[in-house]
């Protein structure tokens, strides 16, 4: 038996990852013809089919083509779309529209995020993609635009439906009304006041009775309105879900006059889920910021002029030109110009690369292999030299489209805890109400009247009403994010401060986060016989006439060590494409630059002391420079992205709590990887990483360790941030995409809040648990000695106001969590 591996991205080039059930109805395929034994998956970057055979019936180049063919044939018919949409209100709202969406024939699967992007896959031989689209609007959701597919490569992504709906357009149900987008919040709010109101006048003497009971009334319209809508919307599914529950359990203890308990219910009930509401109104501009990053128009030369079109017309083959400080348009090789372009938005390279023409501009380049000296990225900035570029990618396949398309799948998969959460409640809502539905009828079974019955069962739907459980999990959730804010650090949300505390590995961006982000001057090594001052001064006055970032660091760091501003006088700069620059200093000729220039200078290499001297340097991720004067060798200085004052602290504090294994994912070359990580305490440096690179990085570190947290700053860190268990932003030196996309952000831009969120996030979680087993066992208890007859109605509703009690009061201890320590 023979075996033979291909590429997956090579059979089935659209999926997303090889979760994709297209990947399972490949091997199938392939296992069904005659002379393949079987085939699997191989994990790998990229993944591998491996195809087992036999070559006495089939040969090698018959398998490839099979393989091939099936393939094609799959991707043809199944097809995947990214929507986005509006209306969608919350994480439930978000599962129950996927459950529509699906239901129609031909849609295989339906993902929705609370975040309003909907993922599906569809049989194209049974529907169509307008067909794909009226299911999802049926569902009362506006869809904005198609942002990815892959539909047999018919035609460019999102050329249909390019029409763009503003939020509000058509039926989008979000939660406005009389006081915006935040109408839910402020009902909520007002909710409390008004129960407070009433409750602290019911124990003031001279108050009529019906004082306190109006207020309490008014508590329950504003609480329960926007639940009874939910409960309207779900009943119409045919679903009953605990905001149905809810408003029962209010209505049966108004009906037994317990006015006070009905509206401390909708109340608290009401302000989680506002939050919760508006939570996704944030989560939905991560999008937003990523799609501002590419220029919307692009200045290109066709038919000897230069013309402005918008950046969807570009077509491969085109020549565009980018003028000095502005962002380049589309992928594409350098055919003319020379500049440093700031990456950083795509790879999260630290400093900027030196770009300049390929050899052969009529030549046809493969933009995966071609040098970084001469490719670009959309998205990326342009220097102070205008480039003109030729395009090698449609707008909608570019790097920076991609990093669009990475976030958006993976804000629609579902975390194992949500799904459980979601089973619970499809099952609990349900059977509490058809046993209180059976107890309303008991007075047929045994000898009682029905006062008696309708009495039980109101006490045993109060009994069961998940108040206590309801609340046990945000109130913990807003006290730990309070305490959070109040330190600096941004969570957003229950599911990463409950992760966070979870974790056993970190992934650490470089550029920005364990390091400052820019590039300092590092090293100053004059040659025998030469003073440091005259190496410096010499340097300083050539560099000062460049506006390259790497001369600003050598400027700034040798006056700094020079404690002067008296400088020879330098003129007559001139840049050597890829090799460095020269000027004349005091009449004498100054070079600055790499070896190679040096060599062309004096047809000799360069002395070994000096080449040595760089080689150290460079294998500490230093950028090393040769400064010659005069034909004379002045030395050599050097200029690095320096770590962070807090990263070694920080990383020994991790290791204190039990974080093992700390990665760093960085676009760097290895060899500064690995001198920063050997500086500050990594444990597994990986250098030279494009976005897609972390993103399966993140993946196979999920694979090893369980829960991974991402911390990064770039726009470049948005997928593997989103891929992550808990993505974390560094806040102020932070791009507004990983701000948006990542669930936590430390917003001072203090690494050494690290230890403190997570030592938070494992109170959290503790507090969290213990809530949830006072809760539950309260029902638990409850509802047998309610059922029984030992309890009634007043005991019930004492017990779970107390128990609600409890909970908070255990979830307020969060507030003062690292007060006396950390």
């Amino acid at each position: 038996m023979s075996k033979v591996t291909l590429d997956l991205p090579i059979l089935l080039p659209e999926i997303p990852d090889e979760r994709d059930r297209c990947v399972d109805r490949l091997l199938t395929a392939l296992q069904v013809e005659s002379g393949i034994d079987q085939a699997h998956l191989k994990e790998g970057a990229p993944p591998q089919v491996c195809i087992h055979y036999d070559r006495d019936q089939v040969a090698l180049e018959r398998v490839k083509a099979i393989a091939r063919r099936a393939g094609a044939e799959i991707t043809e018919r199944y097809r995947h779309v990214l929507l986005d949409v509006t209306g969608i209100r919350h994480q439930r709202h978000a599962r129950q529209t996927g459950e529509r969406i699906a239901k129609a024939d031909g849609i295989m699967e339906a993902v929705v995020s609370g975040a309003g992007v909907v993922r599906i896959e569809y049989d194209s031989e049974v529907i169509d993609e307008d067909s794909v689209r009226a299911a999802v609007e049926a569902t009362d959701l506006t869809i904005k635009d198609v942002v990815d597919e892959h539909a047999g490569h018919d035609h460019p992504p999102g050329q249909h439906g390019r029409e763009t709906h503003a939020a509000g357009d058509g039926h989008n149900h979000d939660h406005g009304g009389v006081f915006g987008e935040n109408t839910e919040l402020y009902f909520a709010i007002l909710s409390g006041v008004f129960w407070l109101a009433g409750l602290l006048l019911s124990f003031l003497g001279g108050v009529a009775e019906i004082v306190p009971t109006v207020l309490y009334v008014i508590a329950i319209l504003l609480g329960g309105y926007f639940i009874l809508i939910e409960a309207v919307q779900t009943i119409r599914q045919g679903k009953f879900e605990i905001d149905f529950l809810m408003l029962v359990a209010a209505a049966g203890a108004c009906a037994l006059g317990a006015f006070q308990e009905a509206a401390l219910l909708l109340f608290l009930f009401s302000i989680g889920h506002a939050l919760e509401n508006y939570a996704m109104g944030k989560a939905r501009k991560s999008i937003a910021a990523l799609s501002d990053l590419a220029p919307p128009t692009a200045l290109v030369k066709r038919g000897g002029d230069t013309v402005e079109v918008g950046v969807g017309e570009l077509q491969v083959g085109d020549t565009i030109v980018v003028r000095p400080n502005s962002k380049i348009a589309a992928d594409g090789v350098i055919v003319s110009g020379t500049s440093a372009v700031d990456q950083a938005p795509i790879t999260g390279e630290s400093v900027p690369v030196d770009k300049r023409p390929v050899d052969d501009i009529g030549k046809d380049y493969d933009l995966n292999t071609l040098a970084a000296e001469h490719r670009a990225f959309a998205g990326t900035i342009n220097g102070s030299s205008p480039l003109e570029i030729r395009v090698m990618k449609l707008a909608g396949d570019s790097t920076l489209s991609r990093l669009v398309t990475l976030v958006k799948e993976a804000e629609t998969q579902q975390s194992p805890t949500q799904q459980l959460t979601d089973k619970f409640e499809r099952y609990f809502v349900p059977a509490v109400i058809g046993l209180v539905v059976l107890l309303l009828f008991a007075f047929l079974v045994i000898d009682e009247p029905f006062s008696a019955s309708f009495y039980r069962a109101m006490a045993v739907l109060v009994a069961a009403s998940p108040c206590a459980l309801a609340i046990s999990t945000p109130s913990a959730v807003l006290a730990g994010v309070a305490r959070a804010a109040r330190q600096g650090v941004l969570i957003k949300g229950g599911r990463p401060l409950e992760d966070l505390g979870g974790i056993t590995a970190l992934a650490f961006d470089k550029t920005g986060t364990l390091t400052e982000g820019k590039p300092r001057l590092t090293q100053v090594i004059p040659a025998t016989g030469v003073r440091e001052e005259d190496l410096l001064s010499t340097a300083v006055a050539v560099e000062e006439l460049s506006d390259h970032p790497l001369a600003a660091a050598i400027v700034e760091g040798g006056k700094e060590k020079l404690q002067t501003t008296t400088l020879p006088k330098a003129e007559n700069l001139e840049a050597l494409t890829a090799r460095g620059i020269k000027a004349t200093v005091e009449g004498q000729q100054v070079h600055i630059g790499n070896r190679r220039l040096f060599r062309e200078l004096t047809g000799a290499e360069v002395p070994q002391k000096i080449d040595r001297q760089m080689a150290e340097l460079e294998t500490k991720g230093n950028t090393a420079m040769i400064v010659h004067r005069d034909g004379k060798y002045l030395g050599v200085i050097a200029v690095m992205d320096v770590a962070r004052p807090e990263a070694k602290a920080t990383l020994a504090a991790l290791k204190e709590v039990g974080i093992k294994k700390m990665v760093m994912l960085t676009g760097d070359h290895q060899k500064v990887a690995d001198a920063v990580a050997a500086d500050i305490g990594i444990t597994d440096p990986l250098g030279s990483l494009l976005p897609e690179d972390k993103v399966t990085a993140i993946e196979r570190l999920r694979a090893e360790e369980g829960m991974v947290a991402m911390i990064g700053d770039g726009v470049n860190d948005a997928p593997a941030m989103a891929k992550s268990t808990v993505g974390i932003a560094m806040g102020a030196a932070g791009s507004d995409v990983a701000l948006e996309t990542a669930d936590i952000a430390l917003m001072a831009d203090r690494l050494d809040n690290l230890p403190f969120a997570i030592g938070l996030s494992r109170k959290a979680k503790s507090i969290i648990r213990q809530n949830l087993v006072l809760s539950l066992g309260m029902v638990v208890i409850l509802i047998p000695l309610t059922l029984l007859g030992i309890a009634d109605i007043g005991p019930a509703v004492i017990a779970h106001e107390g128990s609600t009690l409890v909970v908070v009061g255990n979830a307020l201890r969060l507030l003062a969590y690292g007060n006396t320590k950390k």
